[in-house]
């Protein structure tokens, strides 16, 4: 009888590992290089008009994601539809009033701003005889990077090297400084970035584009942690004239186009809150201007890199008799942009697992369409083929998977941190699977194969788990794995990591072609995007099924 027994439960568990395994290969067979296209070709196509947030552009996309989940039978997880419009997703704890149904929209309302009609900079010098000042002039000798709201201060100078800091490199520009209430001077880069073949630039130099972008938008962040009122951003070497000049008699010959003006950065967003967080100006300024900052204080930009080079120690001080005059002025209006989020609910309601995309793009701009073919209509696509993949299973996850489309990834991360802030109390999420530029090939990637993961240190199950997978299933990948602490950047992410959250970040590569109108269709390497979606898929079903691989600790 006890033979009989074993052999009995021998045979089920036989049976269950197939069945799992039939369910994950129908999802497989869901993905298809013809359906990556077929989305793709859409959502990158000049109809889109560039999907820049709040745009109808972006809302067109939004419908079409949201088309597609419905197709698949994907169930709505936005918010209730109230007389054809919203009411918050959040307020309720994400429950649908009595009689109403969920949408597969989360609306949020964004300020956006940008500089207003007065603009202005002075530098004042006292000393022991009496105080002089110069009015300097806005587009002649500086430019701005407004806040959200208006700002004005008369108040003393702090010369913040280069406004790091690198705990993991143990180097603070702003330890034992205190900036509240002043104006920060921070020079561009890190200690070593003109010698490649110093130390300090082994050290301190960011991996990839998205990375040298997120230093620099850091460091006002930094600043503004502190206290500082406004930044003075220094470029040595370089002239910021250039994107001044009034008289542009020529037309602007970019890379891969021409217009009579160069082209726009596009609309600043942000999400109103109760603080004012990002209200920080930031001013670039000519070399005047710095000159006026620094006569008599003893600072020497030039001294001062060499040495950061080689000693790797900050250099930060008050800059004695040194002050700023400034006021800026803002123009802003609330816009209103969408998440698209759908969902296959689970066994566990309540526990879920997320995988996300931004939708959004930077728009058009002189007549060219920004189609961001790569940046992130392949993404995007990821999700929704993730999607229909996990209902082709036929069967029902053990935790509930949410397909989330973000909006405002572009403008500062918008949509997935908005997500992230209102997810109700009662909402657990296990892990979170991005996907952002999965789609290209870097210079020298001769096989087509290559492609970045970046995931959460503490989890290296997440590692392990798309190891096996990729192995398993023979499927073309050469991943570079990347662990890290705090996961960051410049992504969606970001917000989840921030808050816990483990997450595995998908990259297929940096191009010459990002934030350009040539990212395009015809660049788009389809054999790696869709390799790269089937890997997710393995994972998000393996990890909607068990916690094996989320355990802190390396699976054995």
């Amino acid at each position: 009888m006890l033979k009989k027994s074993i052999v009995l439960l021998a045979g089920m568990a036989i049976f269950s590992l197939i069945s799992a395994q039939n369910h994950s290969e129908l999802g497989l067979q869901a993905i298809t290089s013809d359906l990556v296209r077929g989305q793709l070709e859409f959502l990158a196509s000049d109809l889109m008009e560039g999907r820049e947030t709040g745009t109808r552009g972006e809302y067109l996309a939004a419908d079409y994601i949201a088309s597609v989940f419905r197709m698949n039978g994907i169930r709505p997880y936005g918010e209730a539809e109230v007389f054809g419009s919203s009411r918050g997703f959040a307020q309720r704890g994400g429950q649908g009033l009595p009689g109403l149904s969920r949408s597969y929209f989360q609306g949020m309302n964004m300020i956006e701003y940008g500089p207003g009609e007065t603009q202005e900079l002075s530098v004042i010098s006292r000393n022991q005889t009496g105080e002089s000042a110069v009015d300097f002039m806005y587009r002649t000798d500086f430019g701005i990077r407004t806040g959200t709201v208006g700002r004005s201060a008369t108040t003393q100078v702090v010369f913040a090297g280069y406004g790091l800091m690198n705990e993991k490199q143990g180097y603070d520009d702003f330890k034992k400084l205190d900036v509240k209430g002043k104006v920060v001077l921070l020079l561009v880069g890190f200690p070593g970035h003109r010698d490649q073949q110093s130390e300090a630039y082994r050290k301190f130099r960011p991996e990839g584009r998205m990375a040298q972008y997120a230093l620099e938008r850091d460091k006002a962040e930094n600043a503004a942690r502190q206290g500082a009122v406004a930044v003075i951003q220094v470029r040595p070497g370089e002239d910021p004239t250039g994107e001044w000049i009034a008289n542009q008699i020529y037309p602007y010959k970019g890379r891969f186009f021409e217009s009579d003006t160069p082209p726009s950065a596009g609309k600043r967003l942000t999400i109103p809150g109760d603080s004012l967080k990002e209200a920080l100006p930031v001013f670039t300024v000519t070399s005047r201007v710095v000159g006026q900052l620094l006569d008599g204080t003893g600072v020497d930009i030039a001294l001062f890199e060499k040495l950061a080079a080689e000693k790797m120690t900050p250099a930060s001080l008050l800059l004695p008799g040194k002050f700023v005059r400034f006021r800026t002025t803002v123009d802003s209006k609330i816009i209103r942009s969408r998440n698209v989020l759908g969902c296959i609910e689970g066994e566990k309601k309540n526990e879920v697992v997320v995988v996300g995309a931004h939708y959004d793009h930077v728009g058009k701009s002189n007549g060219w369409v920004f189609n961001g073919a790569d940046d992130n209509a392949s993404g995007t696509v990821g999700v929704m083929s993730i999607a229909r993949a996990v209902a082709a299973t036929g069967k029902k996850p053990d935790k509930t998977i949410v397909f989330a489309a973000w909006s405002g990834e572009e403008k500062g991360l918008l949509g997935s941190r908005y997500f992230v802030d209102h997810l109700p109390d009662s909402v657990k999420v296990a892990v979170y699977l991005n996907y952002d530029m999965i789609s290209r090939n870097e210079e020298g990637d001769t096989k087509g194969n290559k492609a970045d993961m970046t995931y959460t240190e503490a989890f290296p199950g997440l590692k392990e788990l798309t190891t096996k997978n990729i192995k398993d299933n023979n499927i073309d990948l050469n991943l570079t794995y990347t662990a890290s602490k705090t996961p960051g950047g410049g992504s969606d992410h970001a917000p989840f990591a921030a808050v816990g959250i483990p997450i595995f970040y998908f990259m297929a590569a940096m191009h010459p072609d990002y934030h350009l109108p040539s990212d395009e269709i015809s660049k788009i390497n389809w054999d790696k995007t869709t390799n790269i979606i089937k890997t997710g898929f393995l994972n998000i079903w393996e990890l909607a099924n068990d916690d094996k691989y989320l355990n802190k600790s390396a699976v054995k």
